[in-house]
């Protein structure tokens, strides 16, 4: 993961007003979780901006002055007007200790179906991924290559050394659509097989509802 080192402040009072007090200062309240105490502190907004402007994963230091203390981003609350940045928590992370966390996808390579006329399609932006926070990467990296017409691919095919995933092993992350253009049809043949299925479903939808209320007559009778 990449490293970001922000300079902190504790913070003396814990309350509403000194909240607001802060954020008018262009300070962010925060808070640090998983260690021997939680920490209430504050640091500078601009220090913060690659934290939210990026999709990327940081391994933080929060430098205290007396005390340095390794964390990630747990979660970031926004102003629902403004999206101004309210409030910060953080998880306190320790070398010999896994952790968890959710980590963006990229993905690479141009899958054989796309270059058949198919769409690549991200169907999974992040991924819960759990290890030491040494191997951790900021971005994980998918191959996609391979992938071909109406194929996708799925948790379970990932395999990364060092690196437990922690999503359902059949959640998709990305999957080549088929198109028109693929199929070798126009609008108006895709509108008309569309139909065609359309009558399909509601004639065998029929058939079973007779088929249910002849069972139904017969065994009034017997």
């Amino acid at each position: 993961m990449k490293l970001l080192e922000i300079k902190c402040s504790r913070r003396e009072k814990v309350g509403k007003k000194d909240s607001v007090k802060l954020r008018k200062q262009g300070n962010i309240p925060c808070v640090l979780y998983g260690g021997e105490e939680i920490v209430h502190f504050f640091a500078p907004e601009n220090d913060f901006r690659h934290l939210v402007v990026t999709p990327n994963v940081y391994l933080l230091k929060l430098d205290f002055g007396d005390k340095v203390y390794d964390a990630v981003l747990q979660d970031i609350q926004f102003h629902p007007v403004s999206d101004r940045v309210l409030h910060m928590d953080f998880l306190r992370v320790y070398k010999d200790r896994p952790v968890s966390i959710a980590i963006p996808v990229q993905l690479n390579g141009v899958p054989e179906g796309v270059k058949q006329g198919g769409k690549l399609a991200l169907e999974a932006r992040r991924l819960k991924a759990r290890a030491l926070p040494d191997i951790l990467p900021d971005i994980l990296q998918v191959d996609v290559s391979h992938l071909g017409l109406g194929k996708s691919i799925k948790v379970e095919e990932l395999k990364i050394p060092g690196i437990q995933l922690l999503d359902s092993p059949n959640l998709v992350i990305a999957s080549v659509k088929l198109t028109r253009a693929a199929r070798g049809m126009t609008l108006e043949e895709e509108e008309a097989a569309a139909e065609e299925a359309e009558a399909a479903e509601g004639g065998e939808a029929a058939d079973k509802s007779d088929g249910e209320e002849t069972a139904g007559d017969s065994g009034q009778e017997s």
